[in-house]
């Protein structure tokens, strides 16, 4: 376990190099408000906008996630509270009037990057009081 990256996993990277070509402006591995422990791995923090970029094994990618055999039982428990946890960060970031996006590293960087972008479009036009279309 000590090996496993937790950031600037490839996904991750590739993700933010779409981002930031396209224009956007960001701050990364940044401590979740209120739970010091935990932290986002992309934040667009004047949006509040907070995006997770979930690993297959780690989080439980219902596509790609593997039980391993050996030592199973502690394995279950440790997958299983992974994905509490990220249960309870996305509800506490959402209480606080944040947007959370989760993707899961499979998934392409390119949808990734335009999903976020569309997200951000919806979370800045309201708050400026701008109408998108309309003077």
């Amino acid at each position: 376990m000590s090996r496993q990256g937790s950031r600037d996993t490839a996904p991750e990277i590739a993700v933010r190099r779409l981002l930031h070509a396209s224009g956007l402006r960001y701050r990364v591995n940044v401590p979740v408000p209120g739970m010091p422990r935990r932290t986002i791995d992309i934040v667009f923090p004047r949006a509040k906008v907070a995006i997770f970029l979930d690993g297959c094994f780690w989080h439980g990618c219902p596509q790609h996630a593997t039980q391993p055999k050996s030592n199973a039982e502690w394995w279950r428990n440790k997958l299983d509270k992974n994905m509490a946890r990220d249960v309870e960060t996305t509800r506490h970031l959402q209480d606080q009037g944040w947007t959370v996006l989760r993707f899961w590293e499979h998934e392409a960087p390119e949808d990734v990057a335009n999903r976020v972008s569309r997200s951000l479009i919806g979370a800045i036009v309201p708050a400026a009081g701008f109408t998108p279309g309309g003077l």
